[in-house]
């Protein structure tokens, strides 16, 4: 290979990667400055002068009375239920438009595809309107109910992404298991499910990473502290003092994306893996 040809090659790599880190420089200012006293966040400098844990210490424990570990909990517990009832739910919807064969089938499925384009602002008085005379408010069951419902953030793009790849399953394998006398659910809950692994795991993630980051619905629906996630413990941050501590909240909004950047690049072959298979199968 000539040194043309491999300048010619490396050209667009080393501009992409220029163009990267300019974009990247607010993420590498935003880590360095979690390491750095309130009297140099005014330097425009990447790395702190004295590096310190201090922020992380002090951030950790900034709001009185409680700690970050029971914001955390909470947020993971609200996580858990939403997680547990989208997968179900909306696998079992899926499994109904895709195998069942009921009057305006088409259209309700129609109409689920339109919830996609709807946006969450438009529905977003007449729900809390809705939750609040059922006493709702202040409790998880505002997040957790439409998702049981294959409702909430994503959930009829979830059903839209299930009912692709069951559609590519094979037919013969219902009429195999109709003719050893199993129901519709038992063809669901035995057949169909466990072959849902992949989409699964991609609705799995995309779940965790839009109801971790639902800030709106947390400030809305949540107004006890110690029920608080950890978002809105974040906001508290600034609420408890007149001057905020900027370098303990910037310590601690970069501990709070930690879980979602973890599993966002441990599981992005899986995300990749469970598009691709379902848009192949439809």
């Amino acid at each position: 290979m000539s040194i043309r040809v491999a300048y010619g090659r490396l050209r667009p790599h080393a501009l992409l990667l220029a163009l990267s880190l300019i974009m990247m420089y607010p993420v590498f200012w935003w880590i360095g400055a979690a390491f750095k006293s309130d009297s140099e966040m005014s330097s425009p400098g990447l790395l702190p002068a004295n590096p310190s844990w201090t922020n992380f210490i002090e951030g950790w424990q900034a709001v009185p009375g409680y700690d970050f570990t029971t914001f955390y909990a909470n947020t993971f517990l609200l996580i858990a239920g939403v997680l547990f009832t989208s997968l179900l739910s909306c696998s079992l919807v899926a499994f109904g438009f895709a195998r069942l064969d009921f009057p305006l089938r088409s259209f309700w499925f129609g109409i689920v595809l339109m919830t996609v384009m709807l946006p969450n602002q438009i529905t977003l008085v007449p729900q809390y309107a809705m939750f609040n005379a059922f006493g709702w408010v202040n409790t998880y069951l505002p997040f957790i109910v439409p998702h049981a419902l294959a409702g909430g953030i994503g959930g009829s793009f979830f059903i839209f992404l299930l009912v692709q790849f069951i559609r590519g399953l094979p037919s013969e394998l219902d009429e195999a298991a109709k003719m050893d006398g199993c129901s519709w659910l038992g063809i669901y809950w035995r057949i169909i499910l466990p072959l849902l692994k992949p989409p699964l795991v991609t609705v799995a993630i995309y779940c965790f990473l839009w109801n971790w980051d639902d800030f709106l619905g947390h400030l809305i629906y949540i107004n006890s502290v110690d029920k608080y996630t950890v978002g809105l413990a974040l906001r508290m941050l600034i609420d408890t003092s007149s001057t905020a501590p900027w370098g303990q909240l910037f310590a601690m909004s970069l501990v709070s994306v930690l879980p979602s950047v973890l599993i966002f690049f441990l599981a992005q072959r899986h995300i990749v893996e469970g598009v691709a298979t379902s848009g192949l199968k439809g």
